[in-house]
């Protein structure tokens, strides 16, 4: 079993942890990858959220948490992240999705004609659930001491 905890203590005031916390590259990565997503599955979401039967919904949040948890973590070792701004780095990664889909999901028939109205629930939970893959590899990741 995993235990996660943050540690705010090198944060002597709010303000300082509000604009620590944001990563450049890893906002535009983030903003890419919501683009390239979006694109995709506007062309071709039908295939992937296609789906009633609940087990292949299930098995698509099963690997998006997998793939995103990976990415993360893959992009934290490629940038050389280091541990101090993990949490900066991921939320940044992240923080397209989480602004930007909500709209996606409340004008799902506009954002999506090419999807079935009534996968806009399942494709809420695909955000949620790929976010929260993305911050567990976040929170898996540790860097090897420099000695």
């Amino acid at each position: 079993m995993f235990f996660f905890a943050v540690d705010f203590r090198s944060f002597v005031y709010e303000y300082e942890f509000m604009f620590m916390l944001l990563n450049k590259h890893f906002l535009a990565y983030g903003v890419v990858g919501w683009m390239v997503a979006t694109a995709a599955l506007r062309g071709g979401g039908q295939h992937v959220l296609g789906w009633s039967e609940w087990k292949a919904i299930l098995a698509l949040y099963l690997v998006s948490f997998i793939l995103m948890s990976a990415l993360a973590r893959r992009l934290l070792l490629a940038l050389r992240i280091n541990q101090e701004q993990v949490l900066g780095a991921v939320v940044s990664l992240l923080l397209p999705t989480l602004l930007l889909d909500p709209f996606s999901s409340a004008f799902f028939s506009a954002v999506f004609p090419n999807m079935a109205p009534e996968a806009a629930g399942a494709f809420g939970g695909w955000m949620l659930i790929s976010c929260a893959g993305a911050l567990v590899g976040g929170m898996t990741y540790r860097t090897k001491p420099t000695t």
